[in-house]
């Protein structure tokens, strides 16, 4: 009986084994809450300082090639090297002045709290012992684990270890596209499902292999073969393996250039990541992290002289900081593994300045100022109140500190160079006054410490709004405060608003160019700082002349590589003809082309219209050969605007564009009298046509 039983329960048997022993399914971390995410990122928010080091075989020619000494870590595709020859770098590779424990302290010493080096850049070398490549660190005569003697460095030091991986690949066989000047490397078989299996098992070694990993930042995710639904997966695919990890948004398409916050549509990643800028404005509810160099290369150069000075990097610092961001600032190491004397140089005196002032950095919260006129301001929570840290970068003459539009009362105020000396507060109005003394202070950046009762209680300038800032009649403008029972008084000279001056109502209309001030009042008594807008009456661009057109616009086509858009009057074109509207759908590469359309734009009526490029790359456009729309420059998707007052009929409208690389697309919209934000019609667009044609 056993025995007939027997072959129909082993199957059984093992089938509910294999079911009790498989692993859970993935869990979905895009559903995470909002408590969730915060506890993930305390330590990112808290830390506010990181270094970054981009560094691998590209280090080695540092920066020269062929007589050319403007190349770094994009060196084999600006360079155009072969892979065969590329690849020779490899056996170069022994950084022997390589020391993990150096290069931590370092940045420790900087005041830096975690460390983010390329585990693998474009050229698809990695820095660490890899099973699934041996395009890797152990295949070169230095034969160590770079990423292993890191995170045990700063495990050792409690920096958080990072890694920046990126997900173009200039070497695998089956990422696309190749590079257009490849022609010797066909795309063949190529199958970004097996590229996709590659990029995971790296990830599982990396984020599986070296302890807790702090931030997965990736990169490279702007080119055509990666998509949103890639970034939705790879992001679930790594918090898996890791779910404390914090991953950046370049994991998706969401990034909106080198801006790079994310746009609205449900893109992955925990924080946005502008790329050599800082956001003007704070951006309250989001995270954010700038990445910087200190000179004009991220990987090593040794021809590049133009490094940032201390003093600009600790302001950076500080104005990152007090607009709710962290400052990602990097360092590219030399060939043999020494850091660059200059970087050493400003590492240890941003680490001085951060060993008395770094309590005004780490773990602070944005500003509550919208605008301070000498300098910024950070800010933390207390038991009793609120401590606000001021960073002076221009110190008054009569070392009066004026933090207007602050109603709370001051507790004390003291420098944190000298804590143990109390300053001198009063008030004048609107505003605290701190005295400062005439020495010593940090001519850099001086901290000020202002404790107050309770959260900030500020009262920022009113917001004066007009739906442009040039106008041909009149131009209606509105005055906005955040404050209730408050009075806005205006002047129209930019003289300071005071209680005799114009209440502002609703609105006011003005005929004339004008530099509007406003101020807020209560009860006679200004309770805010003043702004002051300008507005410009303008005449108008009269109509050209054109006898007779045709619908579309000239477009010429244009080949060659371009970091920004070229002078189009000294190409020659390789293809020209008529389109609809501004279309590149007549391209002949995928990169390294360039457009130039031109023709006439018909307007219906008088008025002040607003043109917009949204371009990857560059762009510009021109009316009646005036600059309208500057958006040059090597971004992702961006978007620009400019305004000119118009007359009725025909005006001449240029647009270019180049594309040097990845996602290429363009689009050109306009608003003005009676039409909304849309992109320009068909209808609209003409070309000269003598023949009639």
């Amino acid at each position: 009986m056993y025995r007939t039983l027997l072959p129909g329960i082993i199957p059984l048997l093992a089938a509910l084994l294999l079911l009790t022993t498989c692993d859970p399914p993935p869990k979905d971390f895009t559903a995470e809450s909002p408590a969730e995410k915060d506890r993930r990122m305390e330590w990112w928010r808290e830390a506010r300082f990181g270094m970054f080091i981009h560094w691998g075989l590209y280090a080695i020619p540092a920066g020269e090639w062929k007589g050319e000494t403007h190349h770094a870590e994009w060196i084999r595709t600006t360079a155009q090297i072969p892979l065969e020859e590329y690849d020779l770098f490899r056996d170069q590779f022994n950084p022997v002045r390589f020391r993990a424990d150096e290069w931590v302290k370092m940045a420790k010493n900087a005041g830096m709290k975690y460390m983010v080096i390329t585990s693998k850049h474009h050229d698809g070398f990695c820095l660490f012992d890899s099973k699934h490549t041996d395009f890797d660190v152990m295949s070169t005569p230095f034969e160590r684990d770079i990423l292993k003697e890191l995170s045990d460095a700063c495990r050792e030091e409690g920096i958080k270890m990072c890694w920046y991986h990126s997900i173009m690949d200039w070497r695998h066989p089956d990422y696309l596209p190749r590079r257009d000047w490849e022609t010797d490397r066909p795309e063949g078989d190529a199958d970004m499902d097996r590229f996709m299996v590659y990029l995971k098992n790296q990830l599982a070694e990396l984020v599986g292999n070296y302890g807790e990993i702090g931030v997965l930042w990736f990169d490279g995710e702007w080119e055509g073969a990666w998509k949103h639904e890639h970034g939705r997966d790879l992001y679930n695919f790594v918090r898996n393996l890791q779910p404390s990890i914090i991953i950046n948004n370049r994991v998706d398409k969401g990034r909106s250039g080198m801006a790079g916050l994310t746009r609205e549509g449900g893109y992955m990643g925990d924080f946005g990541t502008p790329e050599q800028e800082i956001p003007e404005t704070g951006l309250p509810g989001v995270d954010w992290e700038s990445c910087m160099t200190m000179n004009d290369h991220w990987g090593y150069n040794q021809y590049d002289n133009n490094w940032k000075s201390t003093s600009d990097l600790i302001r950076k610092l500080a104005d990152i900081a007090s607009k709710g961001g962290n400052f990602l600032l990097n360092v590219g190491p030399k060939p043999d593994g020494s850091f660059p004397e200059e970087s050493v140089e400003r590492l240890n005196e941003i680490g001085a300045w951060m060993k008395i002032n770094g309590e005004a950095i780490y773990g602070t919260s944005a500003s509550p100022f919208r605008h301070l006129s000498w300098g910024r301001c950070t800010q933390k929570q207390t038991a009793k109140g609120t401590r606000l840290y001021l960073h002076v970068f221009e110190l008054p003459e009569n070392r009066l500190l004026r933090i207007s539009g602050l109603y709370n009362d001051p507790e004390k105020a003291f420098l944190l160079l000298q804590p143990d000396n109390a300053l001198a507060i009063s008030r004048d109005e609107d505003a605290l006054l701190v005295q400062l003394p005439a020495s010593p202070l940090d001519t850099v950046n001086t901290v000020v410490v202002l404790e107050i009762n309770g959260k900030p209680d500020v009262s920022n300038p009113p917001q004066i709004r007009a739906a442009q800032r040039i106008f041909t009649d009149t131009l209606q403008i509105r005055f906005l405060s955040e404050r209730e029972n408050v009075e806005i008084r205006y002047t129209l000279n930019g003289t300071l608003p005071t209680a005799a001056s114009q209440p502002a109502g609703d609105f006011i209309v003005i005929e004339n160019s004008s530099a509007v001030s406003a101020r807020c009042f209560r009860n006679g008594t200004a309770v805010s700082d003043s702004v002051t807008a300008r507005f410009v009456k303008v005449v108008p661009l009269m109509p050209s002349p054109v006898a007779n057109t045709a619908k579309g616009i000239r477009y010429s086509y244009y080949e060659g590589d371009w970091d920004s858009l070229p002078d189009f009057t000294i190409l020659r074109h390789t293809a020209e003809g008529t389109v609809e509207n501004f279309s590149l759908k007549y391209k002949q590469k995928e990169d390294h082309y360039a457009f130039c359309f031109e023709g006439y734009i018909h307007i219906a009526s008088d008025g002040v219209y607003t043109f917009y490029t949204d371009s990857d790359d560059g762009s510009m456009l021109y009316i009646d050969d005036t600059p309208v729309v500057f958006n040059d420059g090597l971004h992702g998707m961006q978007e620009a605007k400019g305004e000119t007052a118009l007359a009725k009929g025909m005006h001449a409208i240029r647009v270019t564009f180049f594309e040097k690389g990845g996602s290429d697309e363009l689009k050109v919209l306009m608003k003005g009298p009676g039409l909304k934000k849309s992109p320009v019609p068909d209808n609209v667009l003409f070309h000269s046509n003598p023949e009639n044609k």
